[in-house]
């Protein structure tokens, strides 16, 4: 009996260890296919309107709306339609696509110092909000979440539009990627050429199910360069009904119609422009590789 537990330790040993170089294999076969480095260009923002607010420890805060073409414009809706995802489950299925600049110090028109922003989004929509009350509230508070989540504070709700200037201080040019990250490819077995395809805007009517996942870390022992995520997704029968999102540790996935929800966050920082995605459509499997950031 003894030799047979031994046997049988081995063979599992040598079946984790075949699987670790699978997954490594698959690994660096999905990640050669991902540029070195993300696509940018820069970008001269154009001076749009500036809004003045605070943030909890009531330091003042400007925020320059700045306008370009470069910036892709977001789907067109009405007022009707907005107000409709706004009061739906899932508010966050109209996203306005915006490039968040770094902040920089000010002087303001009473000579004390302060902190300005510079937000960039598209001209046909900065037209929009200029002249529509309800889009521009609604797109205030998106900006301002977005700059609470990337540099972590807490701006009042409660802001003014400057009406004798256009911005506070300088606007600086910006540097905006070039093509959406990520972008999830679709693997046919029967075809040796992948199709992509780009994840699409939709109102979410239903409570969809959280599908059945895995997270590896490659290598699995201290810090490791690669997590790999697969997420059996039994019900999906194109890559065109995925939206994926990958924040700094958290992962999103929606499959639509009302299939699937995840929301999830993993245990290490990844670095989301030199991430991936595979759908293998006979296995029904999502793959998502995700470098993980240095130490």
């Amino acid at each position: 009996m003894a030799s047979d537990k031994s046997l049988l330790s081995t063979e599992l040993e040598e079946d984790e260890a075949l699987y670790k170089q699978m997954l490594l294999r698959a690994t660096q076969e999905i990640q050669s296919r991902l540029p070195s480095a993300p696509e940018s260009k820069q970008i001269r923002p154009q001076p749009g309107f500036c809004i003045k607010t605070r943030t909890s420890e009531n330091t003042k805060i400007f925020i320059n709306i700045c306008k370009s073409d470069h910036i892709p414009a977001p789907p067109d809706l009405s007022e009707q339609e907005l107000v409709s995802i706004l009061e739906s489950d899932d508010p966050s299925g109209y996203r306005v696509p915006m490039s968040l600049g770094e902040p920089h110090a000010e002087i303001d028109n009473g000579g004390s110092g302060c902190t300005a922003y510079d937000i960039v989004i598209n001209n046909s929509f900065f037209d929009k909000i200029k002249s529509n009350e309800l889009f521009r509230e609604f797109f205030v508070t998106v900006a301002m979440e977005g700059l609470e989540n990337k540099y972590e504070m807490d701006l009042s709700r409660e802001w003014r539009m400057l009406k004798n200037r256009k911005i506070m201080g300088s606007i600086f040019d910006q540097n905006i990627r070039t093509n959406s990250k990520p972008i999830i490819q679709e693997v046919d077995t029967s075809s040796s050429q992948p199709l992509q395809s780009k994840p699409l805007i939709s109102e979410v009517q239903c409570s969809p199910v959280v599908p059945e996942y895995t997270i590896m870390a490659e290598p699995a022992q201290g810090h490791p360069s690669f997590l790999v995520a697969e997420i059996s997704l039994p019900k999906v029968s194109s890559v065109r009904s995925l939206v994926l999102d990958l924040g700094e540790d958290r992962v999103v996935l929606w499959g639509r119609p009302d299939l699937y929800h995840l929301d999830i966050f993993i245990p290490h920082n990844i670095i989301q422009e030199e991430s991936g995605a595979q759908f293998n459509k006979s296995s029904k499997v999502l793959t998502i590789t995700m470098p993980v950031q240095p130490v």
